[in-house]
């Protein structure tokens, strides 16, 4: 059991981290290193004003509290792919990151040759239900590099197996799920469909709005070779469509905690 004096502290330095991330005041200017490709048709994205990144066990070692100094206020990490993989630094970086007062999210890579429902099954085992949690994302995108999986499906049985994951994910979360998706997807599958759904989409060369025909976003992937402070090598960087007050808005809506009640969560874990 924890003692009152020690949830007050934690509830203090929590509050504090909360005020700082979650704020619609000023923000302390993200302290970003240089992007290694920078490409010009992607500027406005750096000036946003709510900035994050997407990792995966790739990234290595990660300083957290260094990540999150340096302006990050979200992340989204890979936690699953297919039916029987499992990134295998996503807890770590699950707890880590929290602690730090960045608010995280899970993403499922799809994996086209393996159904829906053992991907459904091996999502729902792998994924904390957490409250504090950002929606879920599901990853979707062809994979013509992969040795076991390299061809993709007929276009309805892909939107088949799309919303069966969908549903699942909403029911194991409480919370429903972004999709995250790349041009040549979004061409041959995702064009003129799930209209009802958040989508975040990766634009490394120019606007989203320029690449994808008629579709709203809410996330916007622009580089892939993003340098943040904190993380060894690159790094994909990513910006939230609006203000620090439509931030703020969009976690409350969708029932995400702030970092103060992901403090508590943790504190209360590690009570014995």
């Amino acid at each position: 059991m924890i003692r009152s004096s020690a949830v007050s502290a934690v509830v203090a330095l929590s509050l504090a981290g909360f005020l700082a991330g979650c704020s619609v005041g000023p923000q302390p200017r993200p302290q970003f290193l240089p992007d290694r490709k920078p490409h010009a048709g992607v500027a406005r994205a750096h000036t946003m004003p709510v900035q994050g990144i997407d990792i995966s066990r790739y990234q290595g070692l990660i300083d957290w509290d260094q990540v999150r100094r340096s302006g990050v206020r979200f992340a989204f990490m890979k936690v699953s792919e297919g039916g029987d993989h499992l990134d295998k630094k996503f807890y770590r970086n699950w707890e880590a990151a929290a602690r730090a007062g960045i608010v995280r999210g899970v993403y499922h890579f799809m994996y086209w040759c393996r159904t829906a429902d053992e991907q459904a099954i091996w999502f729902s085992h792998a994924v904390p239900q957490d409250r504090t949690q950002l929606p879920p994302v599901l990853d979707l995108e062809w994979n013509p590099s992969s040795r076991s999986c390299p061809n993709g499906v007929p276009r309805q049985v892909a939107l088949a197996k799309i919303r069966k994951m969908l549903q699942v994910m909403e029911y194991h979360t409480g919370k429903q799920p972004i999709i995250y998706t790349d041009i040549n997807f979004h061409r041959d599958v995702l064009e003129g469909e799930l209209k009802g759904y958040e989508f975040w989409l990766r634009s490394v060369a120019a606007e989203p709005h320029e690449r994808y025909r008629d579709r709203p976003w809410m996330f916007w992937q622009y580089t892939a070779t993003g340098r943040v402070p904190g993380i060894e090598g690159d790094v994909d960087r990513n910006a939230f469509n609006g203000s620090e007050s439509d931030w703020i808005r969009w976690l409350r809506q969708r029932g995400v905690a702030g970092p103060a009640a992901i403090s508590l969560r943790l504190a209360g874990n590690g009570a014995g």
